[in-house]
């Protein structure tokens, strides 16, 4: 009963607001054809048989500039149904100065000319959009009126208002209603209504929700446009609380398995003469440096000067190796030892190359294309005693008479750094003997057993690499490149890029260590290239000297000659192809660093974890 009551006062309500919107059409229609601002005999008959006075007086009129007051509740009560909701009409939309005068100024002119009051100006009336009568035109007319009203200046404060509310973005930068009236009218609407006026059109049913077309955030068109914070936040909760889980399961079946005799015991005395080897190596620098001055005196030939260097470079990295097989050395500071020996053979190479080439520009009959810079000039120097030695000491294996320095060192940062260095490189010590230990020594040869055994443990296995590798990356690549660079205040410190967003792997390789990459390039990669060598065969000898490199770091530590290394460094060749044409097929996928991730992580470095210790496992038991 109470449901059909509101039904039949809404109709009502609706049929009386018809009406005097059609009175108010009718009356501003003649308006327009009264002679000097004066009243007919007709309107003013009319305006006494509908009793309808003005809407707005003389004083309101000329008090136009001045904001609408807001009338009281008591006051709104006592009209009737059609001029309350006009009132409320009248108060949702801000005075507009531009149609006041527009729709005063011939009254005005001849009241200024008589100086009658007979001349008044008429009133200013809202108009509101036409009563659809029958017939399309009149629909399509009453759509128009429509549409210049939602385009006024009340309906967009309301849009703005509604879009504020209801999370719309297309209107955030138009001013909500409230703020648009200002002063006390703010005010009085805020104590009435919370701030926001609702009578406008765009709070009412008949307001379009849906204004134009728009993809759901997760679509392929929008979901790189998105904010995706939200969802790595999750992933980092997830991943924290994964592994506190895994964390208190391996404290709770191993308990802590690291020990206080990890990095150095009595059995590490034994390896006294892999130290005395490591010492001995700054004497193939200080070798280079003697033949490179002999061949500057011109005391030898250019030909002589490149077999010695030759010679030592070969000697250079031969003498680690066989020390490593001749002692019973572990395998840490084997690894050590031949890491510390191939980052001197690869400066070596670049110290007699970049000197040969020095020479060629210098001393001999080789011009370049190019003009050659200031900077250059300045590099195209012969060696001395204190570059050689600044560079065997840089974090850099490209060398070059002189180097981009900075102005002084940094103390306090200095001690952040190592401080975090001695950090990490402890976690690195923690996650070997806590995670890493327990899942190689119960694990079987990936070879030898079952094909879901090997991937259980492979995959167990790949959780604590990655944050291992992490960790080493971190600590090696940003830490300490970074402490020996301020120490020495080198400049260029690009000692790696952003490789996690590599899309290939051959992008991955440019970015993951920038001091080999820059070596590979100027000492192979451009050398075969100037000699009339293809692409792709140049890219075939820069990766077999990678995959050589890497065998006798791990290798001869290891006293064993399987070739994992080899084959895992020559096995990307064809992944670099397949992500090369995954990225130019499809511009925007990811898949290519997808896979990059996975062989890496996943699969390739636990791979050969579980390779190469079984390997030294195997031969420990055949020694014994």
């Amino acid at each position: 009963m109470c449901t059909y009551f509101v039904w039949i006062m809404s109709c009502t309500l609706v049929q009386y607001t018809y009406k005097y919107v059609e009175y108010v059409r009718r009356s501003t229609k003649r308006s327009r054809f009264e002679v000097g601002g004066g009243r007919s005999a007709d309107s003013t008959c009319t305006q006494r048989k509908n009793h309808r006075p003005p809407i707005e007086t003389k004083a309101a009129v000329a008090d136009s500039s001045a904001p609408p007051r807001p009338a009281s509740p008591s006051s709104l009560l006592s009209l009737s149904p059609s001029r309350r909701l006009l009132s409320s009409l009248q108060l949702s939309s801000p005075p507009n100065p531009n149609a006041t005068d527009r729709l005063a100024s011939p009254a005005t002119r001849m009241a200024d000319s008589d100086g009658g009051e007979a001349n008044a100006p008429p009133p200013v009336l809202h108009r509101r959009p036409p009563r659809p009568r029958s017939g399309s035109a009149v629909a399509e007319g009453f759509a128009s009126a429509l549409r210049r009203r939602l385009s006024s200046g009340a309906a967009a404060a309301a849009r703005a208002s509604f879009a504020a509310d209801s999370g719309d973005d297309s209107a955030s930068g138009e001013p909500s209603s409230s703020r648009r009236r200002g002063g006390s009218n703010g005010e009085a609407s805020s104590a009435a209504g919370g701030g926001e006026d609702f009578a406008a059109f765009t709070f009412r049913a008949a307001a379009p929700v849906h204004r134009k077309a728009r993809e759901s955030p997760l679509s392929s068109a929008a979901i790189f446009k998105q904010s995706h914070a939200g969802l790595f936040n999750l992933c980092i909760v997830v991943l924290v609380a994964v592994n506190s889980r895994l964390i208190i399961e391996n404290i709770m079946k191993y308990g802590f398995l690291i020990r206080p005799g990890f990095w150095f015991n009595a059995k590490s005395l034994r390896d006294w003469p892999l130290l005395m080897c490591c010492l001995s190596l700054p004497a193939f620098p200080l070798g280079s440096f003697a033949v490179e001055k002999l061949v500057f005196n011109n005391l030898i030939t250019d030909a002589v000067a490149t077999c010695l260097h030759i010679i030592l470079s070969t000697a250079e990295i031969v003498y680690p190796v066989l020390v490593i097989l001749k002692c019973d050395s572990a395998v840490l500071s084997g690894f050590l030892l031949m890491y510390i020996a191939c980052i001197v053979w690869l400066k070596l190479v670049s110290f007699a190359h970049t000197n040969h080439d020095i020479r060629q520009l210098t001393l001999g009959s080789k011009k370049v294309d190019n003009e050659l810079s200031i900077a250059d000039m300045d590099n195209l120097q012969p060696p001395t005693l204190g570059s050689l030695i600044y560079f065997m000491m840089a974090p850099t294996l490209c060398y070059q008479p002189s180097y981009p320095r900075t102005s002084c060192v940094r103390k306090g940062w200095l001690i952040r750094q190592i401080i975090l260095y001695i950090i990490f490189t402890g976690l690195q010590g923690f996650i070997i003997e806590q995670y890493i230990n327990p899942i190689v020594v119960n694990s079987q040869h990936p070879l030898k057993g079952g094909l879901l055994n090997a991937i259980e443990t492979v995959l167990k296995l790949s959780v604590p690499n990655v944050y291992l590798w992490l960790c080493m990356f971190y600590a090696y690549f940003h830490l300490w490149l970074n402490i020996l660079a301020e120490i020495l205040r080198f400049g260029d410190r690009e000692f790696y890029k952003d490789w996690w967003n590599a899309r290939t792997i051959d992008e991955y390789w440019r970015k993951w260590n920038m001091p080999v990459h820059k070596w590979v390039v100027r000492h192979i990669y451009f050398p075969c290239m100037r000699n009339g060598i293809s692409k792709e065969v140049a890219v075939l000898i820069s990766f077999s000297v990678s995959a050589i490199l890497h065998e006798i770091c791990i290798g001869v530590p290891c006293r064993i000659l399987k070739f994992w290394a080899v084959l895992g460094i020559m096995q990307q060749i064809p992944l670099i192809i397949l992500t090369a044409y995954l990225k130019s097929k499809f511009k925007d996928t990811m898949v290519g660093n997808m896979i990059f991730w996975f062989f890496f992580c996943i699969y390739g470095q636990p791979m050969c974890v579980l390779l190469y210790y079984h390997d030294v496992m195997n031969r420990i038991e055949k020694a014994r």
